[in-house]
């Protein structure tokens, strides 16, 4: 049999392999430790987070390549396929799981109960079912609360109004099928209540609707826009953005993200920070201790963005004193 012959049949018998056996074969030749990665965003919307996650692993010793192996599954903002990329990843026998996203970790937890996992989740892990408790979650999971703060969406609001101070009815752009968004449609009420403003819902579960949202947007006669922290509205922040923006209207979003490409301004966590602190939590499971036994922590970085390219496109002047609040102004 010719060389090459030869190593085509190879290749075509390695094909030929059920899942099961071609992750055991992976798995014998992989660095060790072996951390897989579940994201529920897709992998060019996540990859400042990764590169984050990553060189927070370096800093620790953990070389991809060289002293550990990442394993990487993407849901594109689908929740459906978290279930099948956590089986996926399960079937590798990683030493660490680290699920970004509600469905992620509940797709992770349900596929293992016994690989640590590290998740970051926008809903309250207890009622989530996730953890005990914050102090102890027991199991084998822990992580970080996204929105654990609960005056974040009242902050938005107010930061919002701060910059644009005549605003009495504001729009929230909401995936009713994301828990992230059900969250802060939750806590809205009571936060609008406070500072005088009205509040009308508008429900997005694909950016190919925008155009019949925006219609809906202009009949309502709103003055300005919260979005959403949802992961499909973070991959779709370009069209929204840009719809906001031909709406000329003054928008506040959830992440920097949405500010990097056209966004007014936003307030929240810092995701590649987000990332990084999940990776020193990696790092300590892999040192041996157990996730059982690490609280849940919050993020321990907010940011308020403001892109004053932006305010020009939309002839919105924003006050000096207002961007003396921001850790970033995009000129």
């Amino acid at each position: 049999m010719m060389r090459r012959e030869f190593i085509t049949l190879l290749g075509g018998a390695a094909a030929a392999l059920p899942i099961g056996a071609r992750a055991q074969q992976h798995q014998s030749s992989a660095v060790r430790p072996l951390i897989g990665v579940l994201s529920q965003l897709s992998a060019a919307t996540a990859a400042h987070n990764i590169a984050a996650f990553r060189a927070a692993l370096r800093d620790l010793g953990y070389v991809e390549g060289r002293s550990a192996t990442l394993e990487l599954r993407y849901g594109d903002g689908a929740p459906e396929r978290m279930a099948p990329l956590a089986n996926e990843l399960v079937a590798l026998k990683p030493d660490v799981l680290f699920a970004a996203g509600k469905a992620a970790a509940l797709a992770a937890r349900r596929a293992t109960q016994t690989i640590p996992i590290v998740m970051t989740t926008p809903e309250d892990p207890i009622a989530s079912g996730l953890a005990n408790t914050i102090a102890k979650p027991g199991g084998n999971i822990t992580g970080t609360w996204l929105l654990g703060d609960d005056a974040l969406v009242g902050k938005r609001l107010e930061l919002l109004l701060l910059a644009v101070p005549a605003l009495s009815r504001v729009g929230i752009i909401v995936n009713p099928d994301d828990p992230s968004d059900a969250l802060t449609v939750a806590r809205l009420p009571e936060a609008a209540r406070a500072l005088g403003v009205t509040v009308e819902k508008f429900a997005v579960r694909d950016v190919s609707t925008l155009d019949g949202v925006s219609a809906q947007i202009v009949r309502a006669g709103v003055q300005g826009l919260l979005v959403g922290p949802g992961p499909m509205l973070v991959s779709g922040r370009v069209e929204i953005t840009r719809m906001v923006a031909q709406l000329r209207l003054p928008g506040m979003y959830g992440f920097r993200e949405f500010a990097d490409v056209g966004g007014l301004m936003s307030y929240g966590p810092n995701l590649p920070d987000l990332h990084r602190q999940s990776a020193r939590l990696v790092g300590r499971i892999l040192k041996g201790e157990r996730p059982a036994e690490l609280p849940i922590e919050l993020p321990t970085r907010y940011e308020l963005i403001v892109n004053l390219k932006t305010a020009k496109a939309i002839r919105r002047e924003i006050p000096d004193s207002f961007l003396l609040l921001a850790d970033e102004v995009i000129e």
